[in-house]
């Protein structure tokens, strides 16, 4: 009698969490089909913009030794991936007159704080650099049924576990 009064009860509160998590997936369909973005979401930017901000702030140019000076050595390499400036690469030349391959530098402006990786001068403006890693977050996590499902299962299992 014991065992079936504990299995209803663990029936009861599988049944109050499924409806809940069901209730929130409601809302945010709801959500998501009227439009109610707050004016923060609204200004999210997506990677293709992020990158498209980076090249009108610090155009893509190709590197030439003939243009770079011969006094500061640090411009020969890019400090990114440890490699050569080489002759006709994609380069971006920061406004700290430091210099690194373009795709190297762009993933590191992705992944981290929009600064300079030598000295961490700003190269994008904050509010761009946040509303991209919010965007990035966001995407991250997403609320995804598979983790519902692992988190049903985990209350079944430990129910089962419990009765027997």
């Amino acid at each position: 009698m014991a065992a079936l009064t504990e299995f209803f009860s663990h029936l009861y509160t599988m049944t109050v969490v499924f409806f809940t998590l069901l209730l929130l997936e409601v809302a945010i369909l709801i959500r998501s089909l009227t439009g109610g973005l707050s004016d923060s979401e609204k200004r999210l930017i997506t990677t293709t913009q992020y990158l498209k901000f980076i090249e009108e702030k610090n155009p893509t140019i190709i590197y030439s030794t003939r243009s770079s000076s011969r006094v500061d050595l640090s411009s020969n390499e890019c400090t990114v991936c440890l490699s050569e400036l080489e002759e006709g690469e994609k380069v971006r030349k920061l406004k700290c007159k430091h210099t690194f391959h373009k795709d190297c530098l762009d993933r590191w402006l992705q992944q981290y704080w929009a600064t300079c990786p030598l000295c961490r001068t700003k190269v994008l403006p904050d509010e761009v650099v946040a509303n991209y890693h919010r965007l990035q977050n966001q995407v991250e996590y997403d609320g995804s049924d598979e983790e519902m499902i692992f988190l049903l299962s985990a209350l079944h299992d430990n129910s089962l576990h419990r009765l027997f």
